[in-house]
């Protein structure tokens, strides 16, 4: 991922609350089928491993990783949002600027194995179903064991876990740094004239740098 080192983020807790924040990735091989990628829901073990690890699943006819072994990325995709040139105090004067697009990014880069085994996949389910229905702020999570287990166990054999110790981790945290404080509030607050979270969240970074 090209990074300028104004928006280089290589703190190991930053990232990780980045992905934990956006768990929905794209798991990304290239080999000499060429590139393929599979959108999937992940969980993270901060502590497993020095950068942490990845778990995920796919479905059993999804054979993506055993058709392309080696390393593997992981893209999780943070806020993002569009900067036009009327945030900056500059517009109104010399008309020099021009539009970009903010956005948070983390590039996770591993080496992948797969499980089938039911009990480290019903593990993954268990935690993947936490975390998302948590995530999801209800009054009563759903839970596995709701769901009646000669109904789970049957489903887990459609299915197989992957884990990524994680080698190496990029982030890109591109918020204006390279701009005047003054440009960056003043986009802020056009995007604070927004109503989507996206610009809400954008502007609350830019601010935080």
């Amino acid at each position: 991922m090209y990074t300028p080192k104004d928006f280089v983020e290589a703190r190991l807790p930053v990232l990780h609350d980045a992905m934990r924040s956006n768990p929905f990735g794209t798991l990304v091989t290239a080999g000499e089928g060429g590139i393929e990628a599979t959108h999937v829901p992940f969980v993270l073990a901060r502590d497993e491993g020095p950068m942490g690890t990845l778990y995920a699943h796919v479905a059993r006819g999804n054979d993506h990783i055993v058709r392309h072994p080696g390393e593997v990325l992981a893209i999780f995709t943070g806020p993002h949002a569009y900067i036009s040139p009327n945030g900056y105090p500059g517009k109104a004067t010399h008309h020099r600027e021009v539009p970009t697009w903010n956005y948070i990014a983390v590039h996770a880069y591993g080496m992948p194995e797969t499980f089938t085994d039911a009990p480290r996949l019903l593990d993954l389910l268990t935690r993947l179903t936490i975390q998302s229905e948590h995530d999801g702020d209800q009054a009563q999570p759903w839970k596995l064991s709701d769901a009646p287990a000669d109904y789970v166990t049957p489903m887990l054999r459609g299915i197989v876990g992957i884990r990524i110790p994680l080698a190496r981790i990029e982030g890109k945290w591109k918020l204006g740094q390279n701009r005047p404080a003054e440009d960056r509030e003043g986009s802020a607050q056009l995007l604070n004239q927004r109503a989507g979270d996206n610009e809400q969240a954008i502007a609350e970074a830019m601010r935080s740098i």
